[in-house]
């Protein structure tokens, strides 16, 4: 029998402790508030676990919680210990209730609005209408718990012949989306979208290979480029910098666009790109030539701007055409900006014994296998260092498309 009584717990105003016993207290604070309080001894240690408040809790309700925890109490186990695992327990079934209520069409809306702040309106509007087209009609309306490798594959084995390229990018935005639903734990395991070591074995990599061929992007002749260099060097614009950063660096436009000056390790010699900034989604540095070191330490900083290279636009950044537009005014209207990598790849081909896996990953290409990858960690900065160096120093050397590489060596 405890000692209060129901109409004692109502009245009682004056700051205290009142036992109703076998461990059970009433807590009077000093603002008026009531709480319950469960005192206990475990393993010789004494312990004090929280009842609820009153009114809420009634003393009827909290004896009858007290005697469910002196129960567990008898058999060893810890009320707190337990009441921590229900929780938990609850929480989980909560989460598992929400993921089932989000769905990837949500997820992915949600997804663009936390990542399309850095995008160009023309690629946010693309972006999510690629989602439209081919995604959303199968998968859209399914929780994103619920997606596994046969509804992917739903979505891409219809257009994975006849549109591959668009059928990888696709293949990409599922597998950021989930990744993004894996992070908000509304999902578990294996992302389904995944390529290497999954999707790569159920869908076919010839066709992906020829989709690679089939995108031709108009590329300047390498021997071309250091005449091209002379010319922009002695244009006074800041597009025109931006361009030889472009080419200089091996970078693709978005990546120059968007370059922050946070990005920037000048005495190191290094551009550190976060993962959102890259295609693959991962993180990556490029290291600077000397010739590039130089150019940005002559570049003046914007007040207001962490960009490189800003723009009055909706972004804060030069516009999307500006270096095109600048290209075009110089009479190569023929050749593109993404063209400037595969001036790269052909000069690094013909004129120098760089290994294809330095190459290739110079141009931030990682096509070893998940395998290979596993065991191969090294992103060869180093070597890629010293092909970017030689690269700089033939593109900026005045007639140099008529030197053999090799025959003449930095100062």
């Amino acid at each position: 029998m405890g000692k209060l009584n129901p109409k004692q717990v109502e009245n009682l105003t004056e700051p205290g402790t009142y036992e109703d016993g076998d461990g059970l207290r009433l807590v009077v604070k000093t603002t008026g508030r009531k709480s319950w309080v469960f005192r206990f001894q475990l393993a010789g240690r004494r312990r004090e676990m929280g009842m609820g408040g009153y009114p809420e809790m009634g003393l009827k309700a909290v004896r009858l919680a007290v005697a469910a925890q002196r129960a567990l109490l008898a058999t060893g186990v810890d009320p707190m210990v337990a009441r921590d695992a229900e929780r938990e327990r609850q929480r989980e079934a909560q989460r598992i209730k929400e993921s089932k209520r989000i769905t990837f069409e949500v997820m992915a809306t949600e997804y663009r609005g936390a990542h399309g702040g850095s995008w160009s309106e023309k690629w946010r509007t693309g972006w999510l209408r690629k989602l439209e087209l081919y995604v959303f009609p199968v998968i859209g309306k399914l929780a994103v718990s619920e997606i596994d490798t046969e509804r992917v594959l739903r979505v891409l084995q219809p257009i994975w012949a006849a549109k591959t390229r668009t059928a990888d990018e696709v293949r990409g935005q599922i597998e950021q989306v989930l990744d993004a639903a894996k992070a908000r734990r509304l999902r578990d395991g294996d992302n389904p979208a995944r390529w290497r070591g999954h999707l790569e074995n159920l869908l076919s990599k010839a066709e992906k290979k020829k989709a690679r061929k089939r995108q031709h992007f108009s590329a300047m002749s390498w021997q071309d480029v250091p005449g091209l260099m002379t010319t922009l060097a002695v244009h006074e614009s800041r597009t025109a910098v931006a361009a030889r950063l472009l080419i200089l660096a091996g970078a693709r436009a978005q990546m120059v666009r968007f370059a922050a000056w946070d990005e920037f390790d000048l005495v190191a010699g290094i551009w550190s790109l976060p993962a959102e900034r890259m295609k693959m989604r991962q993180a990556f540095d490029i290291p600077l030539a000397p010739e590039v070191v130089e150019l940005l330490q002559g570049l003046p900083r914007i007040e207001g701007s962490p960009y490189l290279f800003p723009g009055q636009g909706k972004t804060g950044v030069m516009h999307a055409n500006a270096i095109r537009n600048l290209l075009h005014g110089l009479g190569h209207g023929d050749v593109t900006r993404h063209g400037f990598r595969s001036s790269f790849r052909d000069w690094a081909n013909e004129r120098t014994h760089y290994s294809r896996e330095v190459c290739e990953l110079a141009l931030a290409h990682d096509e070893r296998g998940q395998t290979e990858a596993a065991y191969s960690r090294s992103d060869f900065f180093e070597k890629r260092r010293a092909l970017m160096a030689d690269w700089a120093l033939f593109i900026t050397t005045p007639s140099a498309a008529n030197v053999i590489q090799g025959d003449f060596k930095r100062a």
